[in-house]
């Protein structure tokens, strides 16, 4: 969820050229539905003059076409009799993807809702809002007050009828004075009250420097947040984000926050679908502020793992701490091994290390032996939507099911942060890494063009032992 900068930018620009070429390799799909149409225009051509040989064959094809018609018509009146097809959008300014709205439940059930609405601050303006959810039988769990001077920013957490197709909701809180309605699917987590939800982020935070941008996520619901540090992994200074430019006291501006990085930097939250109220923009500012009095802090529990071939070593998290080393590391790493992960010279790895430790741009794994030194890495890197998994393991170490088990660990991690899927970088030659990824045991995606190779890998909150993640 933070921005991975220039750390592994050319296989980041990599995996955005693999990606658009998939899609622009659909055209193989399309010349398999043209095939099929030729092949239909065919049998119906066939079929046409065979029926038309007959001395009936006209009257027979013109009746088939209106028995046809017929049909036609009546599925269309029937699914717009019982409402099977979406409804059409209004203009509450809720997400495309809610259109299906909460007629998507059963018709006897009642399905969890947040809505979030515009009202004037006089009296009486939000008891016309509950009254007209009343009439609709919607049921309100919680409720938060936003004031924005002469208005006020109702949010409500509802349980809908599921009969209540959107536009109906919409519609009854727009004529009782509701106006930009947005609406979104709730879920277990938002039916915990918010100062309990609240001081539940603060208690994760404290524990967990890694979990700031996770945090800041699950406070302001969908939207993109990035961690812009002020000095580049290769070295010279960004230009235009110095933290310098961001008042201590941070900014907002419509859908746009943004705050001073504890660690340097920026930390930049979008939110385009919805604006931020102020409420929101001091929450997050509380956390930041929180993340940065407490100081670097990473949990520093460790695991043994047995080894194949006998003998064990340890895992646990790292930070910058170990920038000594992992440079180690790095030394004593083959250069097929370094360009292998880095997919660059691997004269540059060096560089990225203190980006890839820092807790604020995601986790890191190490194992280490019993006199302490590193002998591979695995990181879980947050990529605004996505999430990234890149395992290092020097070469004396590999094939003994290191990487395996880091990065089954680091999909436990993964499920932890309530990530969807992840997303692995690698060349097609790679085959160790191939076959990591296959021991999942995961639906895995496979996008490749010019010698790289993207697997993803969809999650499921039952992939990883509750165990393994007590890192």
């Amino acid at each position: 969820m933070s921005e991975h900068t220039e750390t592994t930018e050319p296989s980041r620009r990599r995996v955005r050229r693999v990606r658009a070429g998939t899609r622009s390799s659909r055209w193989r799909r399309d010349l398999v539905e043209l095939a099929a149409l030729f092949t239909a225009v065919t049998v119906a051509d066939t079929l046409a003059k065979s029926v038309l040989g007959g001395p009936d064959g006209p009257v027979l094809l013109l009746g088939s076409a209106g028995a046809l018609l017929v049909a036609a018509a009546l599925h269309t009146w029937w699914s717009h009799r019982h409402g099977d097809g979406p409804p059409p959008p209004d203009t509450g300014a809720r997400p495309a993807d809610e259109e299906a709205g909460p007629a998507e439940a059963s018709r006897g059930e009642t399905a969890p809702w947040r809505m979030r609405t515009t009202v004037r601050d006089r009296p009486g303006s939000l008891a016309s809002l509950c009254g007209a959810l009343a009439a609709l039988d919607v049921d309100i769990l919680a409720l938060q007050v936003h004031p924005l001077g002469d208005d006020t920013v109702d949010e409500f957490l509802l349980r809908v009828p599921g009969r209540l197709a959107p536009r109906e909701l919409t519609a009854g809180v727009a004529a009782a004075g509701g106006r930009d309605v947005w609406l979104e699917r709730a879920d277990a987590h938002d039916l915990v009250d918010t100062p309990a939800r609240v001081l539940g982020l603060a208690t994760r935070t404290a524990l967990d420097a890694s979990e700031l941008p996770l945090a800041l996520r699950e406070l302001l619901g969908r939207c993109a947040i990035r961690s812009i540090p002020a000095v580049s992994p290769t070295g010279p200074r960004r230009q235009g984000v110095p933290a310098d430019e961001v008042p201590a006291e941070g900014v907002l501006e419509e859908t746009l926050i943004r705050l001073p990085d504890p660690t340097g930097g920026v930390i930049v939250i979008e939110r385009p679908h919805l604006p931020f109220t102020p409420t929101e923009f001091a929450r997050a500012r509380a956390l930041v502020e929180l993340d940065a009095r407490l100081g670097q802090r990473v949990p520093r529990r460790r695991e043994t793992l047995p080894l194949a071939e006998g003998g064990e070593i340890t895992v646990r998290r790292a930070d910058t701490r170990d920038l000594p080393a992992t440079r180690e590391m790095h030394a004593r790493c083959s250069t097929r091994t370094l360009s292998m992960r880095y997919h660059g010279p691997p004269g540059d790895a060096d560089r990225y290390l203190n980006h890839l430790l820092s807790p604020r741009f995601g986790r890191t794994l190490v194992a280490e032996t019993a006199a302490g030194r590193v002998v591979a890495m695995g990181h879980l890197l947050w990529d605004g939507d996505e999430t990234e998994v890149a395992l290092l393991i020097e070469d004396d170490w590999q094939r003994r099911g290191i990487g395996g088990e880091l990065l089954r660990r680091l999909v436990a991690l993964a499920v932890e942060a309530r990530c969807e899927s992840v997303y692995a970088v690698t060349r097609a030659s790679n085959t160790a890494m191939i076959a990591t990824m296959r021991g999942l045991g995961l639906p895995l995606d496979y996008q490749f063009e010019e010698g790289t190779l993207v697997i993803s890998a969809r999650l499921a909150p039952v992939s990883a032992p509750a165990a393994d993640r007590r890192l």
